[in-house]
């Protein structure tokens, strides 16, 4: 397992997802071996750099093995040179295929990366991966090589009670993030302004900055549900979708809220919202470990097609779209973890206990460019599902008391 390289910049090291998980390690340059032929742990360190040292402090280095062995829990410590002469006899050598996650990176969005990288006649770099795995190739040239990324991937996807935890914590700071957001909401902020008053909440409390990039979509930017730029100014009539989490400890979590920036909602936007709201609400109370996703969005489309077909609907259009939601299964978008769109998949089997999703339904309008939806981190329990994001209210009447109700001490409880 390779780790992640130093940037050459002056920012806060973050070590890869994969690395993080199996050893908690966080020094540039380091590498690790799980030795199946005797269960053995082994990390590889840079050696100790005094002029670092005294610029940035110490750090965990072959130099002094010892310490490194009682602060990780790890077998051995060895100079990175001793890699090659460790693994020179391996027969099977098992390394991650896939891209490795840095900070606010997913899996996906490094596919997408490598793909715009092939399409350049420019460019057209080696991945990290693929570069490691020819380096490894010349030490052990008779070896089979293996991918370890799904067998990580599965690992990653059922998250332990430390992570839950872990996970609690970011996913109650991403609803405070977002409540601070709502309050300070007025017409002619910027955008970004909300995505600032979120980031003083997450340093303050801890976390190492963003999860991902934030969207604070208003009006038209809504539509495109992954804007990014947030430099619209906020205006009366108009909605806001916010959708931001932190990196605590490596860890995130991933919200959706939308609210109005004159702190009521409009009768169009009660009608889209106020229904995926109540939609929402029950397959909160469908969702169960032991039954696959399949089984309880039908049972959940069950539930709701009443409220459905009573529902106001102001326009045929708005009441087929409200259909093709529910007969759907698009609320289960994606699992949620170290990354916000984390690895591993959980459509086909039933779901597990410490299966952690992204809770999710949508509706579009697409003849009038309308998006609705509202998302919250769960975690499934041995008897249903817990919101891990579930302080960011959900209630139209509560969101709108707290528009513009400011803050005296932003990010504060």
């Amino acid at each position: 397992m390779q780790g992640a390289s130093a940037t050459g910049a002056f920012d806060l090291f973050r070590q890869t997802n994969e690395f993080h998980y199996l050893c908690g390690v966080e020094v540039p340059h380091a590498y690790l071996q799980l030795d199946g032929r005797n269960r053995s742990t082994t990390l590889y360190l840079p050696p100790r750099d005094l002029k670092q040292e005294r610029s940035e402090g110490p750090q965990l280095n072959s130099s002094d093995p010892e310490s490194a062995v009682r602060l990780t829990g790890i077998d051995n410590v060895k100079p990175l040179e001793a890699l090659a002469q460790d693994i020179l006899n391996a027969n099977c050598v098992y390394v991650p295929m896939a891209p490795a996650e840095g900070r606010e990176a997913c899996r996906d969005t490094l596919m997408h990366a490598k793909h715009l990288r092939d399409s350049d006649p420019w460019d057209r770099r080696p991945s990290t991966e693929n570069l490691f795995q020819l380096k490894l190739a010349t030490i052990c040239p008779h070896a089979t090589f293996c991918d370890l990324s799904p067998i990580l991937d599965q690992l990653r996807l059922i998250k332990s009670p430390r992570e839950i935890a872990l996970m609690r914590t970011a996913g109650e700071l991403t609803a405070k993030a977002i409540i601070d957001a709502i309050r300070i909401t007025r017409p002619g902020l910027v955008e970004f302004e909300l995505a600032a008053i979120a980031d003083y909440r997450f340093l303050r409390s801890g976390a190492r900055g963003p999860g991902y990039r934030p969207i604070v979509a208003s009006g038209v930017n809504i539509w495109n549900a992954h804007y990014y730029r947030n430099q619209s100014l906020l205006r009366d009539g108009d909605l806001i979708l916010m959708d931001y989490a932190p990196d605590c400890d490596c860890y995130t979590s991933d919200i959706g809220r939308m609210w109005p920036v004159n702190a009521r909602y409009s009768p169009l936007q009660r009608e889209l919202y106020g229904f995926v709201v109540e939609y929402h609400k029950v397959l909160l109370n469908t969702i169960r470990p032991h039954v696959l996703v399949s089984q309880l969005a039908q049972e959940a489309a069950e539930v709701i097609r009443p409220k459905w077909s009573d529902w106001p609907w102001s326009k045929p259009a708005y009441r087929d779209a409200a259909k093709a939601m529910i007969e759907s299964e698009v609320a289960f978008t994606h699992p949620v973890g170290m990354a916000v769109h984390d690895v591993g998949s959980y459509r086909s089997k039933p779901l597990k206990e410490g299966l952690v999703f992204a809770l999710d339904p949508q509706l579009w309008v697409k003849d009038e460019q309308i998006y609705i939806r509202v998302e919250d981190t769960v975690v499934v329990t041995d008897s249903g599902v817990e919101s891990l994001t579930r302080h960011a209210p959900l209630e139209l009447d509560a969101i709108e008391s707290l528009v513009g109700s400011k803050i005296s001490d932003p990010g504060s409880d």
